[in-house]
């Protein structure tokens, strides 16, 4: 990689040195989705919680953080890895979510009917998730960064099994909403490192 590139691994390392537009435009472009997504993701968040009912509104509520099959939270050693690395993990866990967030879909249809919005927001959620997924490997491939290679597909049937039940279910639904918005929010965070003239 050229000098004149950047690096992924300290994007200001050579604050005078300027990436080549095309590459500045697809990181502007891809940080300012995902900062419209972090929004969208604590809209949902919270309309999630508004339709479950006692105890998911509740001050303080905090349901058991039971695994996730496929997708786990951004481990507290996940801002001091690499550029490179960092974004490696976003899209992993962006790729991971849309079979996760249909799974929540298919069980709020069940259970909120009548709460079209809701159904709503996790269709469009699912969508999202692909599109920034996808923008974040866009960016790592103008880097010349290789792909990871392919990553085992969470497993929808683990995931519904896991949540047999009403109250299982909700709190699969709550996590996987909570998972959405820590790892767009992430996303959001680590692209505006690479932002020209963003955060050193």
């Amino acid at each position: 990689m050229s000098r004149r590139e950047g690096s992924l691994e300290d994007p200001q390392a050579d604050s005078s040195t300027s990436l080549l537009p095309h590459l500045e435009a697809k990181i502007r472009q891809t940080h300012n989705l995902a900062r419209l997504l972090t929004k969208y993701a604590e809209q949902l968040f919270q309309e999630y919680v508004q339709h479950q009912g006692d105890p998911f509104g509740l001050p303080g509520f905090s349901p058991p953080r039971l695994p996730v099959a496929g997708l786990s939270a951004p481990a507290p050693s996940h801002a001091g890895l690499p550029a490179a690395e960092r974004l490696r993990l976003d899209a992993a866990a962006l790729e991971a979510l849309p079979p996760l967030l249909d799974i929540v879909r298919r069980h709020q249809a069940e259970l909120n009917p009548r709460a079209p919005r809701l159904l709503r927001r996790l269709e469009d959620a699912a969508r999202q998730a692909r599109a920034l997924g996808s923008a974040v490997e866009a960016v790592l491939a103008a880097f010349g960064v290789p792909a990871s290679g392919p990553r085992p597909e969470p497993s929808p049937a683990a995931a519904a099994a896991a949540s047999t039940g009403v109250f299982p279910a909700k709190v699969l639904g709550f996590r996987v909403c909570g998972l959405y918005r820590e790892w767009v929010s992430r996303t959001e965070g680590d692209l505006g490192q690479l932002v020209p003239g963003g955060p050193a």
